[in-house]
């Protein structure tokens, strides 16, 4: 019959009291194995205590040991909303490259609140991260990061903020060039509100296109969330105009797929009496019915670069990642081939 103290022995976590123990050896040596440092171990010496931890189980106290050496092998990363397809491709992305350097990534999703956004930023600063990533809803926010070496995705106010930003609004002049090249010349905007990362640029840089090709934008500006409940309410707002737009230009593939949505409710065909071109170019531009013509952000690109300027020293204040015009279906272009 097992007694109470039996049974509390099972369930306790083995300590590096019960390493040393084992291993015949002290418990700094224990630490020296667990912390490659900073004195050396003998070969047989570290293979014994090894050999000892997985026999017990013991796995030391990732928190405690980051707290002691002021290091997680964590790389943290705040986005506005994961479930937004570019900013889950970009999280995924992340993870993969932080994880082949040696790092874990740590998510936090601000929900498109600055309150939440500043929360997720203090929670994961205080597990000792080795960097912080952030795209942040605010260009004019000061997050306190307690010295945590930081690099913004999008465009800052305060000086001295390290930035890697995608060329947002020369991706939207692209955009609406090509529009322009096909002979449409009622070239309608969904755009980000304001405070939604690259949304000022790209209403920027479609406003600049259109200004070069001397064509109107009265009335051909809808702004709405990046979700595709905003494009599918921004859609229909703009179709059922009397003078409805030939061409839309959108900030979001998210938002795009919602003017989708709302063209097949409105009987207007695309790209036949409504050419698309979206900004982002992640799967669901490619899996889109039809398939999204967009500027497509080089994921990893953007991700090798903010993991660089997070754990590389000396790294510029600001960086500029380009973007590229990937043609498919929804602009009018021959359709292009599908893979089988």
């Amino acid at each position: 019959m097992t007694t109470l103290s039996e049974s509390q022995d099972e369930h306790r976590h083995a300590t590096r009291t019960d390493v040393a123990k084992l291993a015949g050896v002290s418990t700094a040596v224990v630490s020296y194995v667990v912390n490659n440092g900073p004195r050396p171990v003998a070969e047989a010496t570290r293979e014994r205590v090894v050999n000892a931890m997985n026999e017990l189980g013991y796995r030391p106290n990732a928190l405690a040991r980051a707290l002691k050496l002021r290091r997680a092998h964590a790389v943290g990363v705040v986005v506005p909303d994961v479930s937004n397809t570019f900013f889950g491709a970009l999280a995924r992305e992340l993870s993969d490259q932080a994880f082949t350097a040696g790092y874990a990534l740590m998510l936090g999703d601000a929900n498109n609140d600055l309150e939440r956004e500043r929360a997720q930023i203090e929670s994961l600063v205080s597990h000792q991260i080795d960097g912080l990533i952030i795209t942040s809803l605010e260009p004019n926010s000061e997050a306190d990061v307690r010295g945590t070496r930081t690099v913004y995705l999008d465009r800052r106010v305060q000086p001295g903020q390290t930035s890697i930003i995608v060329d947002d609004l020369g991706g939207a002049e692209k955009a609406v060039q090509h529009l322009v090249w096909h002979g449409r010349r009622r070239i309608a905007h969904i755009g980000g509100f304001a405070t939604l990362p690259g949304a000022d640029a790209r209403l920027q840089g479609w406003m600049n296109a259109c200004a070069s090709a001397g064509l109107s934008t009265d009335g051909l500006l809808v702004r709405s969330d990046f979700t595709r409940a905003g494009g599918l309410n921004a859609g229909r707002e703009l179709l059922a105009r009397p003078d409805r737009p030939d061409a839309v230009f959108v900030a979001s593939d998210v938002q795009a797929l919602g003017l989708l949505a709302a063209a097949r409710e409105a009987h207007v065909r695309v790209p036949e009496d409504l050419a698309v071109i979206s900004f982002d170019g992640t799967d669901d531009a490619v899996f889109s019915d039809p398939p999204l013509t967009a500027i497509e952000q080089p994921i990893a690109a953007l991700a090798s670069a903010a993991l660089a300027a997070v754990l590389t020293p000396e790294q510029p204040v600001q960086t500029r990642i380009p973007v590229t015009l990937v043609v498919r279906d929804s602009c009018g272009c021959p359709p292009m081939p599908h893979a089988d």
